[in-house]
């Protein structure tokens, strides 16, 4: 398949990765909008290493995005938890592939603060709040009916006043932000010409402060 992207050239590129972020963001999120080609624009998949050195990946959404990082939200028992907390390392990209875009995130994982966890916890609908009880993510399941059994219980516990509290945050359940150290943007080009920029960290600042970061370009 012969790629038909516009790329992107050291002349087109923002100043700082996080203004090329939240462009690229901002195009793909009105794109899924018009066109409906780029579902979930938003997925983002998170790779995670564990202590004996072995690779993970699952994709998520970002549910935060700012000049600090993109950030999801997860139980913290997870095997992405246990990951994070064995070695502090993440991966994250987020992919377009009916735009030809995507965008890789690398560095280390900070974990949200609490009430930034209430804060979207408590903007979920009801049923994905019981949700976030009943699941005891990546432990094994016997079957459906077990965790169907489990939302029932805690539905049961917590049944639905139409307020944002009616649920409270489990203690287990929380998220990261990725801290890059490292940004790349891939355009899709013909002829397999495609064009890597990156953003590498050579300061301290946000990913919005342009003295933070050096940009360069990669063989595709």
């Amino acid at each position: 398949m012969d790629y038909t992207g516009e790329g992107l050239s050291e002349a087109q590129v923002a100043p700082t990765p996080w203004q090329q972020a939240r462009l690229w963001v901002e195009e793909a999120i009105a794109r899924s909008e018009a066109q409906g080609d780029v579902p979930e624009p938003t997925a983002i998949s998170v790779a995670t290493v564990d202590a004996a050195g072995m690779p993970n990946v699952r994709t998520v959404l970002m549910r935060f995005f700012d000049d600090r990082g993109p950030g999801f939200v997860t139980a913290t028992v997870s095997a992405k938890g246990q990951e994070i907390g064995a070695t502090g390392g993440i991966a994250a990209a987020l992919t377009w592939p009916s735009m030809f875009r995507a965008i890789r995130f690398r560095g280390q994982a900070q974990a949200l603060t609490r009430e930034e966890v209430q804060g979207y916890f408590f903007s979920r609908p009801w049923a994905s709040r019981i949700s976030a009880w009943a699941s005891q993510q990546s432990q094994p399941v016997a079957g459906r009916d077990e965790l169907e059994a489990a939302y029932d219980r805690y539905a049961a516990q917590y049944p639905d006043h139409g307020n944002p509290d009616d649920v409270p945050v489990p203690e287990f359940w929380g998220g990261w932000r990725v801290l890059c150290d490292e940004v790349e943007f891939w355009g899709g080009r013909r002829n397999r010409l495609h064009d890597r920029l990156v953003f590498t960290r050579t300061g301290e600042g946000t990913l919005d402060d342009a003295d933070s970061w050096s940009l360069s370009r990669r063989q595709p």
